[in-house]
């Protein structure tokens, strides 16, 4: 029969290479034969009934109790239901990669750039394709047909086309996902990822901490001659990356966060949130950073207002005050001398005329 080629052949590529239940292909085959009986022969849908031998592909077609298949029906029905069959699989297939891709959302994953849609890159991740729109693209990144990345999985959308896999270069996560990839305590949960600030292509602040005692969470996520850190920065196109060490004390946090440079005093106000942070005057520059970069990161990191004053800056500010304050006593003490010379002068004599 020409069905039994053409089914058993259909079930077991769907339910071997499509990630399809084979009890779910062998429904949609029964439901296809049903819909070609019923184009040719008519017939009320609920009578109908087919049975289908999952192991030789044999489908046999009843009305009620009576076995109704016609002769050459096996051909017949293969060529009526194979578009009915495909796009059955296809759906099926699809729905099945999609609940596999649900529990990946917030993960890293290896994909090749496919195509160009427009400023939308769409991205073969094996299985599927994903969608990264341009809010999810570094900006400073060149991206080429057929360049192989990682990328984070930012959620499933709803589109016009049906669901989108939407991925992403840009997002923050994706650094915490590479080094969750590259550093083996993060992995395990022994070093934790409490803070992270990010302006994708450029710079990223890392604050880890760790939960075991004797094991540095810098150090870990550095690696034996930077070796760990760099692994993720050439995946991110040499994006700089600043890992620093998390502490519950804010004041000591603000001090670290403004890595790599040097800060000298930390003084915080907790009602308006803000941190007055003095550096020295040298390192003024590199605190500050390129337009604002790095004091902008370390707020983000730290979730305060950071104000930086160079140490110099704050010693001009004091110096009016002690002089006008020198000034004034000069005043007072020239006002005394020049009461205690009044008082020192002879009084004249007046004499009265006779």
């Amino acid at each position: 029969m020409a069905l039994k080629t053409e089914f058993a052949a259909a079930l077991n590529q769907a339910a071997s290479e499509r990630g399809v239940e084979p009890d779910e292909v062998l429904s949609i085959i029964k439901e296809s034969i049903k819909a070609a009986y019923r184009k040719d022969y008519g017939g009320d849908p609920e009578e109908l009934t087919v049975d289908l031998n999952p192991d030789s592909g044999e489908a046999k077609v009843y009305k009620g109790d009576e076995e109704v298949t016609p002769e050459g029906f096996g051909r017949i029905a293969a060529q009526t239901a194979k578009q009915v069959l495909l796009q059955r699989i296809r759906e099926a297939e699809k729905g099945a990669i999609f609940s596999e891709y649900e529990r990946k959302v917030g993960l890293v994953v290896n994909g090749m750039i496919q195509r160009f849609d427009g400023q939308n890159l769409i991205v073969n991740l094996g299985k599927t394709e994903g969608v990264m729109p341009p809010q999810e693209q570094i900006s400073s990144e060149k991206y080429n047909q057929n360049q192989r990345l990682r990328f984070y999985i930012v959620g499933i959308k709803e589109s016009a086309k049906g669901p989108e896999i939407i991925v992403s270069r840009s997002h923050k996560s994706l650094v915490e996902g590479l080094f969750k990839l590259e550093v083996p305590e993060i992995g395990s949960g022994v070093v934790e990822i409490r803070a992270l600030a990010r302006e994708a292509g450029s710079r990223s602040k890392v604050a880890v901490f760790s939960k075991q005692t004797g094991v540095d969470p810098v150090g870990s996520c550095v690696g034996q001659k930077g070796v760990r850190v760099q692994a993720v920065m050439a995946e991110l196109g040499e994006e700089k990356i600043d890992v620093i060490q998390f502490s519950e004390d804010p004041e000591k946090f603000i001090a670290s966060s403004l890595s790599p440079s040097k800060v000298g005093k930390v003084k915080i106000d907790q009602k308006t949130k803000t941190a007055y942070v003095e550096v020295p005057q040298d390192q003024l520059s590199l605190a500050i950073g390129k337009e604002g970069q790095n004091v902008r990161l370390a707020a983000k990191l730290t979730g305060w207002k950071i104000d930086i004053k160079g140490a110099e800056d704050i010693l001009k500010k004091e110096k009016p005050e002690i002089k006008a304050k020198s000034s004034k006593t000069s005043k007072d003490d020239s006002k005394e001398t020049d009461e205690k010379k009044e008082k020192k002068k002879p009084k004249k004599k007046v004499t009265k005329k006779k």
